[in-house]
């Protein structure tokens, strides 16, 4: 036990974490020269394609420092602020923790909320300072702000390049020497924790976990302690490249096991894993529930694969414990679910997953946040969807999520990101200045208001340079209504939004525009209106599909075209009482896309 480590790899989005990692599985030799390319812990096709690191991924390494052999277990975890919820799960199961930091960029804001969840768990951390090869590398100022921000000499930080191998070494050496050694009992009773999953159309699920106390052997009779189910043990082994069965795991190690579950309720990542002989005392504790922060419906285009929908979710979800659903119903739409992601992004991803991982064409409807309402008797209810909201006079007022938002800027953008926020009816707190050229701001702003494209319009503000990070403060009331999307008098319940009375008539106004050009021409003129309550706060028409009924009257009187004409006009007429508007799938997405 004493010659295992296990550490996690932390940093901004764009750092140089997967990089990094490919250099330490080169310099151990764990991936032959055939196999290796670049970021090769990250498989899936999606993180490839974007250069980011959506799921944390596990391998283990061998290294012989000073004649002695040492396993090496590594998980390499997101950057971005929507997966921070890989990151804490990948914080559990290790003791120390790698903190890499771009050398052109200096410290970001996903970096320091990262430092300090490592920290919450009295993780051993190691300075990294990345991309030292490039030009434009800042070693003295960034090295500054590390002193500053860990109270750490400056000795201490490794200098480092994930691109030419440089500083590898270093970093091994103090993998070893800096990080403890796993603590527990081997002789106690088994105590694993499940930090992630994933499904196999063959296998079933195999579960990745950490062992804290006791072993675990092929065949043994095990026990989930939350779900209190019991398996077989039909292999265990230790994720290199590719899983590698072994006879037994011990305490301190990182594999995974697989005991035929099939069904996805069975398995819960912050689970813990037992012996059934005999059992542990207690679960592990320190395990986050997540909490999202958007939710969006998600229906499938054709009402027949609903089921087909939730076999694909189930599977996903365990892959991605962040991500959560419960069914519901829409008017428009059918049958569907309510899922909360972690932001924008997870969204988009699950949607992308979902199409190219399972082959599931979905509409997504508008994402919002949850709000806290309270009502006339003052009882609270929770709402995730503005068709659930009562009548306004039932209602004594709507509170709204509040985020603390931490931005990171250089001072040249500092006038423009200021309007921003206060745009987004952001309340601005302290500046900190943490060189003469980089600023830190701290904003109150409601989470509602950053759901759809602030992060894009702060990168496009910053021209890149500025990060963004928050956590939740608490819930203000606000003056908040509903809008609902009427066509042809009738509301579609999918477009509907709880947005700010100060925003209402604006975005009314949009949408009616956008879905006039979305909605294709009928037979008949289409009212598109926004409206609050009884109240129409904007229209447009979608003018009706005329034919030319006069045109096999060639001459003779104008009575004859006049009875045509008043004949099609009782026919359209008749029509407009039983015609149903159809809505193509752009118009959901409407929203989203306002400001393109």
């Amino acid at each position: 036990m004493k010659n295992i480590r296990n550490f996690c790899i932390i940093a901004h989005i764009d750092h140089g974490k997967s990089t990094l990692a490919d250099r330490l599985l080169e310099y151990t030799g764990t991936v032959s020269e055939r196999d290796l390319q670049a970021q090769v812990l990250d498989d899936m096709d999606l993180e490839r394609e974007r250069g980011i690191t959506i799921k944390s991924h596990a391998i283990q390494m061998d290294y012989e420092h000073h004649g002695e052999k040492f396993v090496l277990n590594l998980i390499d975890t997101p950057g971005h602020v929507d997966f921070s919820y890989e990151v804490s799960r990948s914080i559990a199961a290790c003791e120390g923790a790698l903190l890499i930091i771009d050398a052109t960029q200096g410290i970001q804001a996903q970096t320091i909320s990262n430092l300090y969840l490592a920290i919450e768990h009295d993780l051993e951390i190691i300075p990294v300072m990345n991309k030292m090869d490039l030009d434009n590398a800042m070693p003295e100022e960034v090295s500054d702000q590390i002193v500053d921000m860990l109270g750490c000499d400056a000795d201490d930080i490794i200098p480092a390049s994930g691109k030419t191998g440089f500083g590898i070494d270093n970093i091994l050496d103090a993998i070893i020497n800096n990080i403890p050694a796993p603590e527990g009992n081997p002789e106690a009773p088994l105590q694993a924790l499940i930090f992630d999953s994933v499904f196999n159309p063959f296998r079933g699920i195999i579960a990745y976990f950490r062992i804290f106390n006791g072993s675990i052997s092929k065949g043994d009779r095990v026990k989930f302690v939350n779900t209190e189910k019991e398996y077989d043990a039909d292999e265990v082994g230790v994720l290199r490249l590719k899983q590698e069965p072994r006879d037994s795991l011990h305490t301190g190690d990182v594999g995974y096991i697989i005991s035929g579950i099939k069904t996805s309720k069975e398995v819960k990542v912050g689970d813990t894993v037992t012996h059934v002989s005999e059992p542990c005392d207690s679960a592990i504790e320190g395990f986050e529930e997540v909490k999202p922060m958007v939710f969006a419906g998600i229906y499938p285009i054709d009402a027949d694969d609903y089921e087909e929908l939730r076999t694909s979710m189930e599977k996903l979800q365990l892959n991605d414990a962040s991500l959560t659903w419960e069914p519901e119903s829409s008017q428009a739409l059918g049958f569907g679910f309510r899922c909360g992601f972690l932001g924008l992004l997870h969204m988009e991803i699950i949607q992308e997953r979902l199409d190219r991982e399972f082959n599931m064409n979905v509409i997504t409807t508008m994402p919002n946040v949850s709000y806290r309402l309270i009502t006339n008797k003052k009882e609270e209810i929770e709402v995730h969807n503005p068709s659930g909201l009562p009548e306004q006079k039932y209602i004594d007022h709507i509170e709204e999520p509040f985020i603390k938002a931490q931005i990171i800027t250089r001072t040249e953008y500092i006038g423009p990101i200021i309007k921003l926020c206060l745009d987004k009816r952001g309340e601005l707190g302290n500046q900190t200045y943490l060189t003469t050229s980089r600023v830190e701001l701290n904003v109150d702003m409601p989470l509602g208001e950053i759901v759809f494209d602030f992060y894009d319009k702060l990168k496009s503000i910053s021209k890149g340079y500025a990060s963004f990070d928050y956590h939740i403060s608490g819930y203000r009331p606000a003056k908040l209504i509903k809008m609902d999307i009427l066509l042809n008098g009738e509301s579609v319940d999918a477009l509907s939004a709880l947005i700010h009375q100060d925003n209402a008539y604006g975005l009314g106004r949009r949408i009616c525009v956008k879905l006039k050009d979305l909605i294709p021409r009928q037979q008949f003129d289409i009212a598109v209106q926004a409206a609050i309550g009884a109240k129409i706060i904007a229209r447009e028409t979608i003018k009706a599909v005329r034919k030319d009924v006069t045109a096999k009257c060639y001459g003779g009187d104008i009575t004859r075209k006049r009875k045509l004409l008043e004949k099609q006009k009782k026919g359209k007429k008749r029509m407009r009482q039983v015609g149903n508007v159809e809505v193509p799938q752009q118009a959901f997405l409407v929203v989203l896309k306002l400001n393109e």
